[in-house]
Protein backbone atom coordinates (compact mmCIF):
# COMPACT_ATOMS: atom_id res chain seq x y z
CA UNK A 1 0.00 0.00 0.00
CA UNK A 2 0.99 3.42 -0.61
CA UNK A 3 0.73 5.83 1.94
CA UNK A 4 2.23 9.74 2.66
CA UNK A 5 5.40 9.35 2.33
CA UNK A 6 4.97 7.92 -1.52
CA UNK A 7 3.54 10.53 -2.77
CA UNK A 8 6.01 12.58 -4.30
CA UNK A 9 7.86 9.95 -6.06
CA UNK A 10 4.51 8.07 -7.47
CA UNK A 11 3.07 11.54 -8.65
CA UNK A 12 6.62 12.22 -10.99
CA UNK A 13 6.81 8.60 -11.89
CA UNK A 14 2.70 8.86 -13.17
CA UNK A 15 3.66 12.40 -14.77
CA UNK A 16 6.30 10.06 -16.75
CA UNK A 17 4.05 7.09 -17.94
CA UNK A 18 1.57 9.45 -18.93
CA UNK A 19 3.74 12.15 -20.68
CA UNK A 20 2.49 10.84 -24.19
CA UNK A 21 -0.87 9.60 -23.21
CA UNK A 22 -3.59 10.70 -25.62
CA UNK A 23 -5.84 11.82 -22.58
CA UNK A 24 -3.36 14.00 -21.45
CA UNK A 25 -1.82 15.33 -25.00
CA UNK A 26 -5.34 16.71 -25.97
CA UNK A 27 -5.87 18.23 -22.08
CA UNK A 28 -2.60 19.34 -22.09
CA UNK A 29 -1.18 20.01 -26.07
CA UNK A 30 1.65 21.59 -25.10
CA UNK A 31 4.54 18.95 -23.93
CA UNK A 32 6.57 21.62 -21.87
CA UNK A 33 3.08 22.34 -19.98
CA UNK A 34 2.15 18.94 -19.83
CA UNK A 35 5.59 18.23 -18.20
CA UNK A 36 5.17 20.68 -15.73
CA UNK A 37 1.52 20.11 -14.52
CA UNK A 38 1.31 16.48 -14.41
CA UNK A 39 3.17 16.03 -11.10
CA UNK A 40 0.38 18.00 -9.64
CA UNK A 41 -2.26 16.88 -11.20
CA UNK A 42 -1.10 12.88 -10.17
CA UNK A 43 -0.60 14.32 -6.60
CA UNK A 44 -4.30 15.24 -6.53
CA UNK A 45 -5.32 12.33 -7.44
CA UNK A 46 -3.16 10.88 -5.58
CA UNK A 47 -4.70 12.30 -2.25
CA UNK A 48 -8.09 11.88 -4.00
CA UNK A 49 -7.81 7.95 -4.08
CA UNK A 50 -6.64 7.82 -0.34
CA UNK A 51 -9.91 6.25 0.21
CA UNK A 52 -9.46 3.54 -1.82
CA UNK A 53 -6.25 1.98 -2.29
CA UNK A 54 -2.99 3.30 -3.38
CA UNK A 55 -0.61 0.14 -4.55
CA UNK A 56 3.24 0.91 -5.72
CA UNK A 57 6.47 -1.30 -5.69
CA UNK A 58 8.96 -1.31 -3.96
CA UNK A 59 11.20 0.95 -5.90
CA UNK A 60 8.21 3.14 -6.80
CA UNK A 61 8.86 2.19 -10.71
CA UNK A 62 4.80 1.27 -10.99
CA UNK A 63 2.01 2.28 -8.96
CA UNK A 64 -1.97 1.70 -9.41
CA UNK A 65 -5.00 3.82 -7.62
CA UNK A 66 -7.98 2.00 -7.08
CA UNK A 67 -11.27 4.19 -5.92
CA UNK A 68 -13.50 1.20 -3.99
CA UNK A 69 -17.17 0.47 -4.76
CA UNK A 70 -19.59 3.31 -4.60
CA UNK A 71 -16.41 6.11 -5.10
CA UNK A 72 -15.63 6.01 -8.64
CA UNK A 73 -16.60 9.31 -9.43
CA UNK A 74 -15.88 12.64 -7.84
CA UNK A 75 -18.82 14.91 -6.41
CA UNK A 76 -19.07 18.14 -7.39
CA UNK A 77 -18.69 19.30 -3.73
CA UNK A 78 -15.28 17.75 -3.54
CA UNK A 79 -14.22 19.28 -6.49
CA UNK A 80 -14.97 22.70 -5.37
CA UNK A 81 -13.32 21.95 -1.99
CA UNK A 82 -10.43 21.25 -4.56
CA UNK A 83 -10.76 24.05 -6.57
CA UNK A 84 -7.29 25.94 -5.76
CA UNK A 85 -5.30 22.59 -5.97
CA UNK A 86 -7.28 21.71 -9.70
CA UNK A 87 -6.75 25.75 -10.60
CA UNK A 88 -2.65 24.92 -9.63
CA UNK A 89 -2.88 21.38 -11.62
CA UNK A 90 -4.98 22.19 -14.09
CA UNK A 91 -4.99 25.80 -15.22
CA UNK A 92 -6.57 27.47 -18.05
CA UNK A 93 -7.21 23.24 -18.89
CA UNK A 94 -9.99 23.10 -16.55
CA UNK A 95 -12.57 22.59 -19.73
CA UNK A 96 -11.10 20.25 -21.51
CA UNK A 97 -10.33 18.24 -18.33
CA UNK A 98 -13.75 18.46 -17.18
CA UNK A 99 -14.95 17.27 -20.75
CA UNK A 100 -12.61 14.12 -20.05
CA UNK A 101 -14.07 13.59 -16.54
CA UNK A 102 -18.06 14.17 -17.25
CA UNK A 103 -17.15 11.70 -20.57
CA UNK A 104 -15.81 9.07 -18.38
CA UNK A 105 -18.45 9.07 -16.03
CA UNK A 106 -21.15 8.97 -18.58
CA UNK A 107 -19.63 5.38 -19.88
CA UNK A 108 -18.87 4.13 -16.32
CA UNK A 109 -21.23 0.68 -15.85
CA UNK A 110 -23.92 0.61 -13.44
CA UNK A 111 -23.59 -1.17 -10.38
CA UNK A 112 -20.52 -1.52 -7.73
CA UNK A 113 -17.48 -1.99 -8.74
CA UNK A 114 -13.67 -1.26 -8.29
CA UNK A 115 -12.56 1.44 -10.34
CA UNK A 116 -8.58 0.90 -11.66
CA UNK A 117 -8.53 4.96 -11.67
CA UNK A 118 -4.81 5.17 -12.74
CA UNK A 119 -2.23 2.66 -13.51
CA UNK A 120 1.14 3.75 -14.59
CA UNK A 121 4.61 2.48 -14.98
CA UNK A 122 8.12 4.48 -15.25
CA UNK A 123 9.04 4.17 -19.08
CA UNK A 124 12.39 3.56 -18.62
CA UNK A 125 10.79 0.20 -16.11
CA UNK A 126 8.65 -1.11 -19.07
CA UNK A 127 9.13 -4.84 -19.89
CA UNK A 128 9.37 -6.07 -16.58
CA UNK A 129 6.27 -7.30 -15.46
CA UNK A 130 5.90 -4.60 -13.25
CA UNK A 131 2.82 -2.68 -14.38
CA UNK A 132 1.57 -5.93 -14.81
CA UNK A 133 2.76 -6.95 -10.84
CA UNK A 134 1.03 -3.85 -9.14
CA UNK A 135 -2.28 -3.94 -11.71
CA UNK A 136 -2.17 -7.95 -10.66
CA UNK A 137 -1.86 -6.97 -6.61
CA UNK A 138 -4.81 -4.82 -6.75
CA UNK A 139 -6.83 -7.22 -8.62
CA UNK A 140 -5.71 -10.35 -5.89
CA UNK A 141 -7.33 -8.18 -3.22
CA UNK A 142 -10.80 -7.34 -4.93
CA UNK A 143 -11.66 -9.58 -7.54
CA UNK A 144 -12.80 -12.46 -5.25
CA UNK A 145 -15.84 -10.43 -4.20
CA UNK A 146 -16.01 -7.75 -6.86
CA UNK A 147 -15.95 -6.69 -10.62
CA UNK A 148 -12.87 -4.49 -11.83
CA UNK A 149 -13.47 -1.52 -14.07
CA UNK A 150 -11.31 1.23 -16.29
CA UNK A 151 -10.86 2.62 -19.31
CA UNK A 152 -7.45 3.80 -21.54
CA UNK A 153 -6.89 6.36 -23.98
CA UNK A 154 -3.96 4.28 -25.03
CA UNK A 155 -4.77 1.47 -27.49
CA UNK A 156 -1.61 -0.63 -26.89
CA UNK A 157 -2.70 -1.44 -23.27
CA UNK A 158 -5.49 -3.17 -24.24
CA UNK A 159 -3.80 -6.33 -24.91
CA UNK A 160 -2.41 -5.61 -21.55
CA UNK A 161 -5.46 -5.65 -20.05
CA UNK A 162 -6.83 -8.43 -21.95
CA UNK A 163 -3.84 -10.61 -20.78
CA UNK A 164 -5.50 -9.71 -16.90
CA UNK A 165 -8.86 -11.05 -17.83
CA UNK A 166 -10.64 -7.39 -18.74
CA UNK A 167 -12.56 -7.01 -22.25
CA UNK A 168 -13.37 -4.23 -23.76
CA UNK A 169 -17.12 -3.15 -22.79
CA UNK A 170 -17.64 0.02 -24.86
CA UNK A 171 -15.35 2.61 -27.21
CA UNK A 172 -16.10 5.91 -27.12
CA UNK A 173 -14.48 9.51 -28.09
CA UNK A 174 -14.69 12.54 -25.67
CA UNK A 175 -16.59 14.68 -26.96
CA UNK A 176 -15.78 18.52 -28.59
CA UNK A 177 -12.55 16.81 -30.53
CA UNK A 178 -11.10 14.60 -27.62
CA UNK A 179 -9.16 11.23 -27.59
CA UNK A 180 -10.67 8.30 -28.09
CA UNK A 181 -11.08 5.88 -24.99
CA UNK A 182 -11.74 2.00 -24.59
CA UNK A 183 -14.28 1.35 -20.95
CA UNK A 184 -12.67 -2.23 -19.95
CA UNK A 185 -14.63 -4.91 -17.32
CA UNK A 186 -13.06 -7.80 -15.70
CA UNK A 187 -15.35 -9.46 -13.47
CA UNK A 188 -15.44 -11.30 -9.98
CA UNK A 189 -13.55 -14.54 -9.90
Amino acid sequence: MAGRADRARVSAMLARAFADDPAMAWIFPDPAERARRLPRLFALLFDDDAGGMRLVTANGEAATLWRGPGEATTSTVAILRQAWPFWRALGTRIPRALKVSAAIEAHMPPGEFWYLHIAGCDPIAQGRGLGRDVVKAGLDRVAKRWPAYLETATERNLGFYRALGFTVTDEWTVPGGGPRFWSMCRPAD
